[in-house]
């Protein structure tokens, strides 16, 4: 029997494969542990860092046809630095403060002019700044006209500092004063003091408008709080008690002795006639007053714009806000009401152009807005002095136009 050598068979090798992407093995390949399996050359590592597109060598976004996207910076603001503190300023704002403070001024040497003895603006201002010059241009100037142009300008800034106040309370454009009542309301408590009570004085007529205004103010929120106060049923709410309040007014005013209601018809036209310097100081008071109250709830009730959650969660008190905003924008309209009569439309129309005007998210710019306040009644005491009428009855006019269009653009935006 023949025997053939035994042959020792030595296992087959395989040939490494060339390295490349399509074989590199992964991280997480271990002595013991099975390869990774491997990935598609097309398919992206994800365990390795992105890398930009302009490192990548592929066009940016520019490059591949469209516009560039657009940044948005902000505003532009001017900051003071002294003695560890900052004071930022928009400057769109302080240069529309500007142009409305000239514009003014302006206006206001007019107004100073017109009248029965016309005047040059030379005149005017000789007169205003001169102590020595024409003594009957002087008396004309200072004494006769003097208080009503700065009753003008008080009244149309506090108008228009508390139709601010409201149209945040209310996030809507026709939240000013003399839309959602409160007007009313102070009118027909200045009505009752100076018919019922027989007294024509400023404070006296004052205190009755301020408590007239807070109780429709009131009424109003008692019977549009439902679980919550909404901007739209408040506005309805105030509308129909405005129009009840105007109807006890008339009634008032039919039920006394007609001297005494002619005279009270007459105020309630809204006139800055027969003002002087006695009136004028407690006016400017209150004035100044209120509008330091109203700047301390600017910040406040710009977070409750964001809505009631937003705010509470900065720390805002949403209810206290509310009140303090409310009483200080009452006691404004209160004050105007007090001294000229009820005079519509300048709460209304006067903060929503000087948002406009600085480009501003909120209506809530009280410099602004008391320039642009200032300016409209100003203004339309201009042109009452040149039609002789009352300033009133111009306003009304005036007002009743920009309502329409402001309903009408309303209208056409939610089409």
């Amino acid at each position: 029997m023949s025997t053939h050598p035994t042959r020792k068979r030595e296992p087959a090798v395989t040939p490494a494969p060339h390295p490349g992407p399509a074989s590199h093995p992964g991280p997480a390949s271990h002595p013991g542990e099975p390869p990774a399996p491997a990935r598609d050359a097309d398919a992206p590592d994800l365990t390795k860092p992105p890398v930009p597109a302009l490192d990548r060598g592929e066009p940016s976004a520019p490059d591949r046809g469209g516009p560039p996207a657009s940044v948005d910076f902000g505003r532009t603001t001017w900051a003071w630095r002294r003695a560890g503190t900052a004071l930022r300023v928009d400057r769109r704002s302080v240069l529309v403060c500007a142009a409305l403070a000239t514009t003014v001024l302006v206006v206001g040497v007019l107004t100073l002019g017109t009248g029965s003895i016309s005047l040059t603006p030379g005149q005017v201002v000789t007169a205003l700044l001169d102590p020595d010059s024409d003594r009957r241009a002087r008396l004309v100037v200072v004494d006769w006209r003097l208080p009503r142009l700065l009753f003008a300008l008080i009244c149309g800034a506090a108008l228009a500092v508390s139709g601010a106040i409201f149209q945040s309370l209310t996030k809507n454009p026709l939240g000013s004063p003399d839309i959602i009542g409160f007007s009313s309301g102070s009118y027909a408590g200045a009505s009752v003091v100076m018919l019922l009570l027989g007294s024509a004085n400023y404070l006296a007529v004052g205190a009755g408008s301020l408590v007239g205004g807070a109780a429709a103010a009131l009424l109003v929120y008692l019977l549009a709080y439902r679980g919550g106060l909404h901007p739209f049923r408040l506005i309805i709410v105030g509308i129909a008690v405005g129009a009840g309040l105007s109807s006890v007014t008339s009634m008032l005013l039919l039920s006394v002795d007609p001297q005494a209601a002619m005279l009270a018809a007459t105020w309630a036209a809204g006139s800055l006639s027969g003002l002087g310097f006695t009136e004028l100081g407690p006016a400017a008071v209150g004035f100044v007053v209120l509008t330091l109250w109203s700047v301390l709830v600017v910040r406040p009730l710009v977070q409750l714009e964001m809505g009631d959650d937003a705010a509470v969660a900065l720390g805002v008190r949403a209810h206290r806000v509310r009140l303090s905003a409310t009483l200080v924008g009452v006691a404004l309209t209160a004050l105007v009401t007090a001294a000229v009569g009820p005079i519509a439309f300048v709460a209304l129309a006067a903060p929503q152009i000087a948002q406009r005007l600085t480009r501003s998210s909120t209506t809530l710019r009280i410099a602004p807005a008391a320039l642009t306040g200032a300016l409209v009644l100003v203004t339309a005491d201009y042109a009452a002095q040149r039609l002789e009428l009352p300033v009133g009855v111009v306003t009304v006019c005036v007002g009743g136009l920009y309502l329409a269009w402001l309903l009408a653009r309303q209208y056409a935006t939610r089409r």
